[in-house]
């Protein structure tokens, strides 16, 4: 027994050995899987922090981005290129900073080139007149491309991480010329009979639709507010009737395309353009880069004691026209009855446009101070007393053929055309060809043409007396309108070019060019339709493909602006290329 009992304790301790053992395998196992967890769990917390580190690296160099794109866009929009060239210094010491928020105390902010607080900012050349994108694509425009890189690093952190972000800017410049009707406010078209728009409609409020004819939109219509089928919520006439046919885009809701002249871009205020430099302006300021009268070859002031002719500003109107030859190219004898405005006697300075360009091209002073080359553009200040019966006002004639450079008349006050304009080939009047033709604008408070069978005598009798014959005019117009108030409509883009003859359909108003209706009159202020004094042409109008080519613009086109954002990307620290993740 006692023999018996030995075995048996025995085989019990090999027992508790081999368990001791296998436990302390298992303890070590467990342990190795402990401590590789703990080292996986630390490695996660560590990666997960530096990926959050990064996150938030990346949001701050975009707000830095974010800051400097916020001042690039509103100097662009107010002042235009030159605005944004000249801030470009400004741009690159701008970072986020205390002031905006006590949050950005804890951030280190640097250009990519290792420059602490700084942004890398480069604006490059501008690009050849070239095909935008956008919402607004098709449009042509010189458009400047604008990098911005920031580097972010937290000062106090767990990790120690840097991000950079890129955004690029399309800066881009476009002519106003290039659509057929524009509008920096609300739009209305009402045809009476059928028209057909031939290029782009644009308006930067709402886009009334009223035919009471068929209407045909060839091309894109874009508008910042809605487009309408139906009257203006001030005008109580009927509901219009016409079919409407969209041959293009039809695009409400897009942002808005302005003049960068400042703060303010209500047509109140875009109406200083055509305005006389107040004394004291700063020619450079941004409105004072877009005045007609700071821009001009040519002078012409009219008092009411004669009239002189100098050159434009652009050598400080210091070089004077001998009486004797501004005599051949302008007067101020002549006066007619002007019927919209309640039969006011309008008082023109009439520019005979053949004399002048003959002046122009052989003249010994204007023509020396502009380097030896023809006039392309002429401002008249007409300084005129009026009296409550009297319109003072310019009138182009005899304009067959322009200056070979083309020719941009400006003035702030009303400005009516007589006869045929911009055609020194009698085939390809009344047509669409325009190959003959030169830049040409017509800008003022408001334009009214009066047909190649005008008289000034006639003026005061009915207008039955007063029979318009063919017309051929070939120009972009920029001027003024009546709006629609409750008591009348604005005559919409049908009548924004005026009429005062008695058409009727058998004789054309052949028109190409472009419409830019701009502002609210301020001297050619009675409404559209008080009274009977014209009978509408057929209208036979088109967009001048012409203007597509930026060598074709005319004279002094003013442009609009508007920023385009293209790329958004990480980069790498101390890059401006794209690069990914962290």
């Amino acid at each position: 027994m006692n023999d018996m009992k030995e075995i048996w304790n025995g085989s019990q301790h090999r027992q508790n050995g081999t368990a001791l053992l296998l436990t302390l395998v298992m303890s070590s196992a467990a342990l190795l899987i402990l401590a590789s967890a703990m080292s996986w769990s630390a490695t996660n917390t560590k990666q997960t922090e530096r990926a959050n580190s990064y996150n938030r690296c990346v949001l701050a160099a975009e707000s830095a981005t974010e800051k400097v794109v916020g001042q690039v866009s509103r100097d662009f929009l107010n002042g235009g290129d030159k605005l944004v060239r000249d801030n470009v210094s400004a741009y690159q010491s701008t970072i986020p900073n205390s002031s905006d928020s006590p949050y950005w105390s804890n951030w280190e902010f640097n250009d990519a080139n290792g420059n602490q607080g700084q942004t890398y900012v480069s604006i490059g050349a501008p690009t050849n007149y070239t095909v935008l994108d956008s919402a607004y694509a098709g449009l042509k425009g010189f458009a400047s491309t604008c990098t911005i890189v920031s580097d972010a690093r937290q000062i106090i952190a767990m990790q120690d991480v840097t991000a950079g972000v890129m955004q690029q800017l399309h800066l881009a410049t476009i002519p106003i010329f290039q659509f057929a009707m524009y509008a920096p406010g609300d739009m209305e078209i009402g045809n009476g009979q059928p028209l057909a728009i031939t290029g782009r409609v644009h308006a930067n409020g709402m886009l009334y639709v009223e035919p009471q004819a068929n209407l045909t939109f060839q091309s894109d219509v874009t508008a910042v507010g809605d487009i309408i089928y139906g009257r203006h919520p001030l005008d109580g006439r009927s509901a219009p009737y016409g079919t409407v046919l969209y041959q293009g885009r039809k695009d409400p809701h897009q942002a808005a395309l302005y003049l960068p002249i400042g703060a303010s871009n209500s047509p109140i205020a875009v109406r200083e353009i055509i305005q006389p430099a107040p004394g004291g302006e700063d020619p450079n300021s941004p409105l004072g880069r877009q005045r007609y009268y700071n821009l001009t070859d040519l002078m012409v002031v009219a008092t009411d004691t004669g009239v002189t002719v100098t050159s434009g500003r652009f050598n400080g109107f210091g070089t004077p026209v001998p009486t004797n030859e501004a005599n051949l190219f302008v007067s101020t004898a002549n006066s007619f009855e002007d019927g919209r405005e309640n039969s006011k006697i309008v008082k023109p300075v009439d520019l005979d446009i053949g004399l002048l360009a003959a002046w122009s091209a052989t003249n010994n002073n204007v023509r020396v101070a502009l380097g030896y080359r023809d006039i392309a553009s002429v401002y008249v200040w007409d300084q005129r007393t009026a009296t409550a019966s009297t319109l003072p006002a310019v009138r182009v004639m005899h304009g067959h053929r322009l200056p070979p450079r083309g020719l941009t008349v400006a003035t702030a006050r009303p400005l009516y055309v007589w006869g045929h304009y911009n055609q020194t080939n009698d085939t390809n009047l009344a047509t669409t060809n325009t190959i003959t033709t030169v830049p040409a604008s017509l800008v003022g408070d408001a334009i009214t043409i009066l047909s190649e069978n005008w008289t000034d005598a006639n003026s005061t009798s009915g207008v039955a007396s007063r029979n318009a014959i063919a017309t051929t005019v070939n120009a972009a117009i920029l001027a003024g309108a009546v709006d629609t108030t409750s008591t009348a409509y604005s005559g919409g883009m049908e009548n924004f070019p005026r009429f005062l003859e008695s058409w009727t359909a058998a004789n054309t108003l052949t028109y190409n060019g472009s419409m830019v209706k701009m502002f609210p009159s301020l001297y050619a202020t009675n409404a559209w339709g008080n009274s009977y004094y014209y009978d509408p042409p057929k209208r036979d109008w088109a967009y001048d493909m012409n203007f597509n080519d930026s060598t074709r613009l005319p004279p002094l086109t003013p442009s609009l602006s508007k920023v385009f954002r293209d790329v958004w990307a990480t980069v790498a620290p101390n890059q401006i290329t794209v690069a990914a993740g962290p």
